[in-house]
């Protein structure tokens, strides 16, 4: 009896020894896992292109980040913040949305009529996009403002016996942002072994333009069957100059036209405020009917259409 009792006293011991190192185990198993994550969260923007969306501090609303990435909607809006160059994930994004949708929906409600708490917040989540957009837009322009010395760059490069992937390398190094970081997220992505022609057509769909197009298809073509690159992309400098002129020169002419479009929306804007201050309540008393709301959609929507209208007469391809 004593040696099934010194038995079975050993056996739980080593189960209990067994059971000591496997949660220890695992213990340190799943600290390496996290570890591996946020490494790879951090490092993940910069091998798409630009540089980390929380430049080092640390990152907020990391659940709802995670479950918003793992959709096809958060990985497009991933991929929108990215190529504005701001430091925000996707969760801050989303997370800052919605804020703003609900003190804008409260706002209205109390300061006008309930009626307009849901359309304000519309108005939100659209400005939303639209920041996003126009952050977007800016950053191309900027990048676009960059591709004469770019290319001149790569001419001079390619011209001196370096190949296409140094080249791109050297102008990444040279030139600031937002050039230095597309070129450095290429340069990445060259490194681990995806193709130029992958790499660079990447590029044209973050920053879409017709110039980044012209210089892409300059450098895949070149890449792909040889040729006078150097005259080809000394001759492309020349013209992306010009188009850099022309395109100042259109967005000069074309600022009133601009202004006019921000300035009707909110002409209206101010319109409500002034009614509601000279007669308060006047507006919930509109909005309390089915006609006043009809009435009140269909100036709203007028509006509408007068801001996208001026704003498609403003709006040219150069």
């Amino acid at each position: 009896m004593s040696d099934l009792s010194l038995l079975a006293l050993g056996l739980t011991l080593l189960a209990l020894t067994c059971g000591v190192a496997g949660l220890r185990l695992y213990g340190s198993g799943r600290a390496r896992q996290r570890e591996l994550l946020s490494r790879l969260a951090d490092t993940a923007p910069e091998s798409a292109g630009l540089a980390p969306p929380t430049g080092g501090r640390r990152r907020r609303f990391d659940q709802l980040d995670r479950r918003l990435r793992a959709t096809g909607l958060g990985a497009r809006l991933r991929l929108k913040l990215q190529a504005t160059g701001l430091e925000l994930s996707v969760g801050e994004y989303a997370a800052y949305v919605l804020g703003a949708v609900v003190a804008l929906w409260v706002i209205a409600s109390v300061v006008l009529a309930p009626f307009f708490g849901p359309v304000f917040g519309l108005v939100a989540l659209w400005g939303a996009n639209a920041f996003l957009n126009w952050q977007r837009a800016k950053r191309t322009e900027r990048f676009i403002s960059q591709l004469p010395e770019l290319a001149r760059l790569i001419a001079n490069g390619t011209a001196a016996g370096l190949a296409m992937r140094t080249a791109l390398s050297m102008a990444a190094e040279e030139m600031e942002d937002p050039a230095g970081a597309e070129l450095a997220t290429v340069a990445n992505q060259l490194a681990v072994g995806r193709s130029l022609e992958e790499a660079l057509g990447e590029l044209g769909e973050r920053l879409p333009s017709r110039e980044l197009t012209v210089l892409v298809t300059t450098l895949v073509l070149a890449n792909r069957a040889g040729g006078t690159i150097v005259a080809s992309l000394r001759n492309l400098v020349a013209t992306l100059e010009e188009r850099k002129e022309t395109r100042r020169e259109v967005r000069t002419m074309l600022a009133e036209i601009n202004a006019t479009a921000v300035t009707i929306p909110l002409l209206g804007l101010g319109a409500l405020l002034m009614i509601n201050s000279m007669s308060p309540g006047a507006l919930g008393r509109v909005t309390g009917s089915p006609g006043g709301q009809i009435a009140m959609l269909v100036s709203l929507g007028l509006y509408v259409v007068g801001f996208v209208v001026v704003r498609r007469f403003g709006r040219v391809d150069v």
